[in-house]
């Protein structure tokens, strides 16, 4: 298959412009300007048409009576029910020569364009997040959605940024930008659903999703098949290569359900783009230690990390956390030596069935940690933070833990200033639709104790008002100050003590040593020993003594020691 979604400038000055509608008799391609093209069917369900247009020429397909955006649009005009545009993907970089960091020296900090002001708005960020350490921002979706707010994971045109958030060229000054202060950039993208508006290829392209394979958005898409493969690994290639993003993180892949076009993928990327660091990362429900066994991606979310620390920051014990509060000590101990906690066990909130792979073989840097991030925040009913939801002196004692322990540290936008503003799901959904997600919303927490009344699930924020997206801005708390320098000095320890010694580090084992206390210990890739002891208990037991240089202590709550 040769052929290419979407719209590609030639050399000659004219534009190709290629639809698969395997399931359609004809295509026409609309210029706004009103000239109209019947496409022509070439092989393998593909429609072609090349002619005289320049960049910024709004588009779009006719079938039928339905007038539809291109798929792979690059960007649109008037939402995602409008006009795709034609777009020159040429930009003057200022960062020509940069290759990337290695992943070793990875600290991310998870950032929702939107409710930061677009991409110019983050453009305003980076030199702040840079001077506190941090050395790597990952964008939440970008790709365009129905409306003008969205966490990005109802997308439906994968290949445009969103229009409320800024233009392309925006979009690379964003990435360019980063660059010149020394960070990567890494983007969240979904290759496992469409969002419920603006997603027309069902109605035109059916063999683009497979009925048979069901996931909780509809049909699964149909990777099996050539198309589709080819439209989710350009899209990523895109992503990389002409918006020159340092490592893409792969949304819910256990809802593709197909390891084939996993490994395919990583295989087709790394072979692209062998001269930089580039860093892919899964979210893998299934654990699925496989995957990060050969250096095919780099890391996985690690829930695990983030749930039973939750438990033992806030007692919760509901929902999935039910499979957590057994002993979450002794699973964090497994946690931090081995980083899985499930590694096949059957879990409650999988129905008892088995869930994830051994994986105590893999190097902790195979395994990005979290305290928060959005869906761990923005999935709670009320969205509150964890600076609502524990005391300070534990909360820095499990974000010591989080910057100093081995395995790749994720911060989530606000941590840096000890944010108490909320976190909350909004859409821009209108009609039966917006009623359909404000009601879904209210049902999913009447199985919570604290929203079994009508009355209670009543005060759920209404993700479609626009109060809901602006309560979401994330703004300082109030100490503010004293959490900047916390998070500043750890990062610095960091860089300066552990993270030239990442290469080769081992795994010396972890034990719980009291309720809600762990000591963990690591050969570093030098041979020195990084010792960690951390209690989250109501009243602390007494950590053991530093038995080398001391790097950083919160009080009786966590001590860090590296010995040679």
């Amino acid at each position: 298959m040769s052929e290419r979604w979407g719209a590609r400038l030639l050399d000659d000055g004219r534009t190709r412009f290629a639809l698969w509608a395997p399931a359609c008799e004809a295509v026409t391609l609309e210029i706004d300007a009103g000239e109209t093209i019947a496409m022509d069917a070439a092989a393998d369900g593909w429609f072609v048409a090349t002619t005289d247009v320049p960049a910024g020429t709004r588009y779009r397909f006719r079938i039928g009576d339905l007038a539809v955006p291109d798929p792979a649009s690059r960007a649109q005009s008037g939402g995602v029910h409008g006009w795709s545009l034609v777009i020159d993907p040429a930009y003057d970089w200022t960062t020509p020569d940069w290759r990337g960091r290695p992943w070793e020296e990875t600290v991310l900090i998870e950032l929702h364009a939107g409710v930061l002001g677009g991409f110019a708005g983050v453009i305003d960020q980076i030199p702040t997040l840079a001077a506190l350490g941090i050395t790597a921002i990952e964008l939440m979706p970008v790709n365009a959605f129905g409306g003008t707010r969205n966490w990005g994971y109802d997308g439906v045109l994968p290949y445009a940024p969103a229009e409320s958030y800024g233009a392309p060229a925006e979009l690379k000054a964003l990435v360019d930008t980063a660059h010149g202060f020394g960070m990567s950039v890494f983007l969240d993208v979904v290759y496992n659903h469409f969002g419920p508006d603006g997603n027309y290829l069902s109605a035109y392209t059916p063999d683009f999703f497979d009925a048979e394979v069901h996931t909780p958005w509809g049909g699964a898409v149909a990777v099996h098949e050539p198309a589709v493969r080819r439209f989710f690994i350009d899209n990523a290639l895109m992503w990389l290569d002409e918006y020159r993003f340092d490592g893409l993180r792969f949304d819910a892949v256990h809802a593709i359900g197909d390891d084939a076009f996993l490994d395919a993928m990583a295989a087709e990327i790394r072979a692209a783009l062998p001269d930089r660091h580039v860093h892919l990362v899964l979210e893998n429900e299934r654990n699925d230690a496989e995957r990060l066994r050969d250096g095919a991606y780099d890391a996985q979310w690690n829930d695990d990390f983030h749930n039973v620390l939750h438990v033992l920051l806030t007692g919760e014990t509901s929902a999935y956390y039910s499979d957590f509060a057994d002993r979450p000590a002794e699973r964090l101990a497994r946690c931090l030596a081995e980083g899985f906690i499930y590694q096949g066990e059957g879990s409650g909130n999988h129905d008892g069935k088995p869930r994830g792979t051994p994986s105590a073989h893999l190097s902790p840097t195979r395994f990005v940690s979290f305290l928060q991030n959005h869906d761990q925040v923005g999935n709670r009913a009320l969205g509150e933070r964890l600076t609502r939801l524990t005391d300070t002196d534990r909360l820095r004692a499990a974000t010591a833990l989080l910057l100093l322990a081995p395995q790749v540290p994720m911060l989530f936008m606000g941590d840096t200033e000890g944010s108490e503003t909320p976190f909350l799901f909004f859409t821009d959904f209108h009609d039966a639709l917006a009623d359909a997600v404000r009601e879904g919303r209210r049902k999913e927490f009447a199985k919570f104790d604290a929203f079994a009344d009508p009355a209670a699930r009543a005060r759920i924020p209404d993700p479609n008002a626009v109060a809901t997206f602006e309560a979401s801005r994330p703004t300082p708390g109030p100490d503010a100050t004293r959490w900047r320098g916390l998070l500043r000095d750890l990062m610095a320890l960091r860089q300066a003590a552990i993270v030239p010694h990442l290469a080769g580090t081992t795994s010396l084992g972890a034990e719980a040593t009291g309720a809600a206390a762990v000591v963990a210990r690591w050969r570093l890739g030098d041979g020195a020993t990084l010792t960690i002891a951390i209690d989250l208990a109501d009243a602390p037991g007494g950590l053991p003594d530093a038995a080398g240089d001391l790097l950083h202590a919160e009080g009786e709550r966590f001590r860090a020691w590296i010995a040679r």
